[in-house]
């Protein structure tokens, strides 16, 4: 938050992170909470007891993860569908659950997609106001979504902006990572873009480049 950023996206499946975002939420005063977006998903899951994480978009499941994260958040800005296909994205049970998160105040739903065809299937649906999807130079295999989203009136959620890494080996961070920004904002000039990293100094590190890609 004193870096400027005002959107945070989590998910079940990243084991804590809900429990710990949520805690840091309730010590926020309304306005400031107000002025935040709380992303989540549902459809995959973390077992405590084997420490590892598991996919069920049954309806059963999507509801208990949503009542869960609400729990944990006390509202979502953003609900989305985690390791969405072209099987989930318009499935009956997934339409059951967000009509659920609705009735529990959830106003805006996305997709989560690591293919083409499910992108492309999300964005004529209708039923979604975000797709999330990896973006980067080093694999051109989702570009196709960068057209499609920019005529759709759906938000892009880039993730792995830097391709774990790959863009960044053998240069100075900051100038591969200026440059890894701008090509995601000359195709999506009003993408949000996660960099995924947990460590604070490295926040502030690709904050920083965010702000030079123009340079």
């Amino acid at each position: 938050m004193d870096l400027g950023i005002t959107i945070f996206d989590t998910a079940p499946a990243y084991a804590a992170s809900e429990a710990r975002l949520g805690r840091f939420l309730t010590g926020l005063e309304p306005p400031a909470r107000q002025a935040l977006t709380i992303m989540t998903k549902m459809g995959e899951h973390w077992d405590f007891e084997r420490g590892t994480n598991f996919v069920d978009h049954s309806r059963d499941a999507l509801i208990r993860s949503i009542d869960c994260s609400l729990s944990l958040l006390g509202a979502i800005d953003v609900l989305q569908i985690h390791k969405a296909t072209s099987d989930v994205v318009t499935h009956p049970d997934v339409i059951a659950a967000m009509d659920y998160a609705r009735r529990c105040g959830v106003t805006a739903f996305g997709a989560s997609v690591s293919d083409v065809e499910a992108g492309r299937l999300t964005l004529r649906s209708g039923l979604y106001e975000t797709l999330q999807f990896p973006l980067n130079g080093s694999s051109m295999g989702m570009a196709p979504l960068a057209a499609a989203l920019r005529s759709s009136g759906c938000t892009a959620i880039v993730n792995r902006p830097f391709a774990m890494g790959g863009v960044l080996i053998e240069q100075p961070f900051a100038t591969a990572a200026a440059a890894a920004f701008r090509y995601i904002e000359e195709r999506l000039p009003n993408a949000v873009i996660l960099t995924g990293t947990g460590k604070a100094a490295h926040l502030a590190q690709n904050v920083g480049a965010f702000r030079q890609r123009a340079g």
